[in-house]
């Protein structure tokens, strides 16, 4: 999956693709190198971020969904918002990738559902501004694992489609950089959820703390090398803001695991 922020605070590419003329080209550009989902994207979500209008996420996002779409990409709608998915659902995104799991809009579970759209639910317990002071667990695994039910369940009983339900751990978002480390340890835990994962890792904070410090777009190589090991695993998909490096690896990774007779998802 390939990140088009059109936004101007995202931690790592804010205001690049703010223009709509940018936004577009970039997703292009990035289904060109092998993006199998391009994920728009109107509001950032880094810590401290403060939210937009409806009106300006919809300004920002429609008419990147609707060319991106036309142009033959599968588009997902990065979006906490029912009414920003339905939208982009009319524009041609066929995913919602919800960070707030459902739990940001009353409203959004029940609108996918009667929609037919595919649902990324995240793990999320409350909006950039104060998310870094929730990330209190007993057990980061266990806790996150239980919250991620609490979404599933949620959206199945909204009538989502198993089978169009996707779960992601939500790194970063209420997380410390070892409990990031510590979910992605323990995938098999989330794994046994019962629904595809993806994971969201691309050029974040604890990367850069590994790194010493490298700022975001320098963080690109430890990203491929986590969509490596996720491959090895079996995730569903990893969502980044360079595609080329990271459908690579996938590609060693598949070809490897049919010579062993093996597979990934």
């Amino acid at each position: 999956m390939g990140i088009v922020n059109v936004t101007p605070d995202s931690f790592s590419d804010g205001g690049d693709f703010l223009a709509t003329d940018r936004a577009i080209a970039h997703g292009l550009d990035l289904l060109a190198q092998g993006a199998d989902i391009v994920d728009v994207g109107g509001e950032s979500t880094r810590p401290g971020a403060a939210r937009v209008s409806l009106a300006e996420e919809l300004g920002r996002v429609l008419p990147v969904v609707d060319a991106l779409a036309a142009a033959g990409a599968t588009v997902s709608v990065d979006t906490m918002r029912a009414e920003v998915a339905l939208a982009a659902s009319e524009a041609g995104a066929v995913i919602v990738n919800d960070v707030s799991g459902g739990l940001g809009d009353p409203d959004m579970l029940a609108a996918v559902a009667g929609s037919g759209l595919g649902y990324i639910a995240m793990h999320w317990r409350g909006q950039s501004d104060v998310m870094q002071d929730l990330a209190v667990y007993d057990d980061v695994v266990a806790d996150v694992c239980a919250e991620l039910a609490g979404r599933r369940d949620a959206a199945l009983a909204a009538g989502i489609a198993a089978g169009d339900l996707v779960l992601d751990p939500g790194l970063g978002f209420a997380k410390t950089t070892a409990q990031n480390w510590t979910l992605l340890a323990n995938l098999d835990a989330l794994a046994d959820l019962g629904q595809p994962l993806m994971v969201g890792a691309s050029r974040k904070r604890f990367l850069g703390e590994l790194l010493a410090g490298r700022p975001p777009k320098e963080r690109d190589d430890a990203t491929v090398a986590l969509t490596t090991l996720l491959a090895q695993r079996g995730v569903w998909a990893v969502r980044t803001h360079a595609v080329r490096a990271h459908a690579d690896a996938i590609a060693v990774v598949t070809r490897l695991a049919g010579e062993a007779g093996g597979g990934v998802q």
